[in-house]
């Protein structure tokens, strides 16, 4: 049975590991970073439904585990200038729920105990330097000389994945001028927020610019959307936040600031999510790149990952083939759909935010133009051809 090799120990990386596990192959990961690494932020929150049955299918009682410690609340929010124009409590979900929130960091520790128990081999402190693809095997070369001799290679190594530049694989897509500042805050005990999901459009505290407040075990994350003239150095630096973080959320959280880091919307699809000889296969950051709004990010990694791991349990080159047309499928609807929000988050026409404004003054007597304003900044969940497997 030849063994797999997976480039990347993040939650992708980690999801293929078991996916190959649960079909009884051998499994080597590969991680340039030493073990115990600190990746700070929550980074991807939301584990969905979905992602969650295919966590359970990889490892019995894995989404129980991350259920059981991430948050999942009953009740959105959304308001325009202040004045709320939609709100909906739902009835408290049964398991699995329809999402749970957590920081990256403890949804990475849910998987590394999973992988552990598992039986995956780790390699930390292994930089991919070089790959090569023969017809029958993929060898993987580190930096310091150690190498691996694979039948096949999953590369979950990122945005910047080395596995996917020495296949020689472009990215093709495009980056919004402006950018957003992504904030961690821990509650403060006793006095949590609310347990709901709030987005406001252009919120007047901020000077009009919209922000998003999602919590997770421990706290919340804020995400407020800049303009293209603002500067980083008066919105997203730690100081800064301190103090724009009052007007948002009130007083007595600029010391329980956890993170602070700045993104902007990316879209970006990789050319191929194979190589010519069928034995690499490209999941999450190193195939695709999405922003984080409708949790398009982990969510379809882990779906990547799902069938990266049935298409090398398969063992042909057909197999392999059918997994890189279907996933490429389901990451261009990503970026289409990702393009929708990020044209209704930041309208380049009047009559966008024209169309928000009568949306926002018409939702007390048409709550659909409320609902409207609700899903519009996430853009479209279904239409992705049967093809290409889930909604992710």
């Amino acid at each position: 049975m030849d063994p797999v090799v997976v480039v990347g120990a993040g939650p992708v990386g980690m999801s293929a590991a078991l996916g190959l596990r649960a079909r009884g192959l051998p499994v080597t990961v590969l991680e340039a970073e030493p073990r115990g690494r600190t990746r700070p932020g929550s980074r991807a929150l939301f584990v969905h439904k979905e992602t969650l049955r295919l966590l359970d299918d990889m490892r019995p009682g894995l989404a129980a585990r991350v259920a059981e410690y991430g948050r999942t609340w009953q009740t959105r929010r959304t308001l325009y200038r202040g004045r709320e124009v939609y709100a909906r409590t739902f009835p408290p979900p049964s398991f699995p729920p329809p999402f749970t929130s957590l920081r990256q960091v403890d949804t990475e520790r849910l998987l590394l105990a999973a992988c552990e128990a598992a039986g995956v081999e780790f390699v930390w402190d292994a930089r991919v330097a070089a790959v090569r693809v023969t017809d029958s095997s993929a060898v993987v070369s580190c930096e310091d000389g150690r190498g691996w001799t694979a039948g096949h290679v999953v590369a979950a190594d990122g945005a910047r994945s080395a596995v996917r530049q020495e296949l020689g694989i472009r990215m093709e897509g495009t980056s919004s001028a402006g950018f957003h500042v992504v904030v961690d805050v821990a509650d403060i005990p006793g006095a949590e927020l609310p347990l709901e999901r709030v987005f406001h459009y252009e919120h007047p505290g901020v000077g009009g610019r919209s922000v998003m407040r999602v919590p997770f075990t421990g706290g919340f994350q804020l995400d407020v959307q800049c303009r293209d003239d603002d500067r980083q150095e008066s919105w997203g630096t730690e100081q800064a936040v301190r103090e724009w973080l009052p007007a948002v959320v009130g007083e007595g959280y600029a010391e329980r600031i956890l993170w602070v880091s700045t993104y902007r919307f990316l879209r970006k699809v990789a050319t191929d999510f194979t190589d010519p000889g069928h034995r690499v296969l490209l999941v999450g950051e190193a195939a695709h790149l999405f922003p984080p709004f409708g949790a398009r990010g982990m969510n379809s990694g882990i779906a990547d990952a799902a069938a990266a791991a049935q298409a090398v349990a398969d063992g042909t080159r057909e197999s392999v083939a059918r997994f890189a047309a279907a996933r490429r499928t389901a990451a261009l609807f990503n970026s289409e759909a990702a393009g929708a929000a990020l044209a209704h988050l930041r309208p380049r026409s009047r009559i966008v935010r024209a169309k928000q404004r009568t949306a926002a003054a018409l939702a007390p007597v048409l709550p659909w133009c409320g609902t409207w304003l609700e899903h519009a900044p996430y853009g479209p969940r279904h239409g992705s051809p049967a093809s290409a497997g889930r909604k992710y």
